[in-house]
């Protein structure tokens, strides 16, 4: 299990009274200032100048998992199923020990070779600082030797040749970000179906002509790729103090926006084929609670974005 030293400085308990509320004003003002109302050199240095990419043979992938473990042994499994060919990847995955299933899950498969080009790094965090999505992101940002890392959450796949083709096509890039042109979402999963997927010997092999196509126009959270010397010398909103301040509860990620705000870009779309999203009706942070309302809430929503898509 791995920490950096920079993490031996954070604090693990969440803000409380005034001190909250101070953390939730600030960080309301960064997303009104990430809206463009402000701008970025206010609150942090440019990206540096880039030179063009060579081919990538190194890649990190940043994910974090609470209360998703069905998912994560999917990403998993996913990885040695699809192994790059020509590409070195390391899975950096935080986590809290307080989170025994994926805890399991990690120590199982920290045993064993995922596949010969794929190595697998367990981050622990504590849960007040793994709720801030930011906090561990900043530290691998900072910490990564990659040529790129890509922050993603657990319920994205990666699919035959999605990371070669990733290698191939950054080259002669000199953008700070990229994201891919297209990712595929899988129907809408239940728990029970979930376990299903991790029960299973195989993961299903989702037929890209059944998913729905997003067409997406900007790097969004689990699909932002960044070069790797912009991420060692900006981290991932480390200039933004209350996105490097643990919470007390799973939070949205609003520094995604903060953090493309902070690249002056909303990245550069490439054609990486098979990314696909996992859909999933029952969310980590809702995790040994009953939330009927907002999980049905969930399934509308979905079902209309579907229907807007046709």
């Amino acid at each position: 299990m791995t920490r950096a030293v920079a993490q031996d400085s954070l604090t693990s308990q969440a803000p409380q009274g005034c001190a909250r509320l101070r953390q939730m004003l600030a960080v309301q003002g960064y997303r009104i200032a990430a809206s463009g109302a402000l701008p970025a050199h206010w609150f942090g240095p440019p990206p540096p100048l880039l030179e063009p990419a060579p081919v990538a043979k190194q890649l990190e992938i940043v994910s974090h998992c609470w209360g998703y473990h069905h998912l994560l042994a999917c990403q998993l499994r996913s990885l040695a199923e699809h192994p790059p060919q020509r590409l070195q990847v390391m899975l950096t995955v935080f986590y809290a020990e307080e989170d025994a299933a994926t805890a399991a899950l990690l120590q199982r498969f920290a045993c064993q070779d995922i596949a010969a080009n794929v190595r697998l790094r367990p981050w622990p965090l504590a849960p007040a600082q793994l709720f801030r999505r930011s906090i561990g992101r900043n530290l691998a940002a900072r910490a990564t030797q990659a040529d790129w890392i890509w922050f993603t959450d657990c319920d994205v796949l990666f699919g035959a040749a999605a990371l070669d083709t990733l290698a191939e096509a950054v080259a002669g890039q000199r953008a700070a970000l990229v994201f891919p042109a297209i990712e595929y979402a899988t129907p809408v999963l239940d728990a029970q179906a979930l376990r299903a997927l991790e029960a299973g010997t195989a993961l299903p092999q989702w037929d890209p002509a059944s998913c729905v196509h997003r067409h997406l126009t900007r790097a969004t959270g689990p699909l932002q790729i960044t070069r790797g010397e912009v991420a060692r010398a900006l981290g991932y909103c480390a200039t933004l103090g209350a996105f490097q301040q643990p919470a007390r509860r799973w939070c949205k990620a609003h520094e995604d926006r903060a953090f493309r705000w902070q690249l002056r870009t909303a990245g550069e779309a490439l054609d990486i084929p098979q990314v696909f999203r996992v859909r999933h009706a029952d969310k980590g942070r809702d995790a040994g609670r009953r939330r009927i309302g907002r999980t049905q809430l969930r399934r509308l929503r979905t079902r209309w974005q579907d229907w807007r898509r046709r």
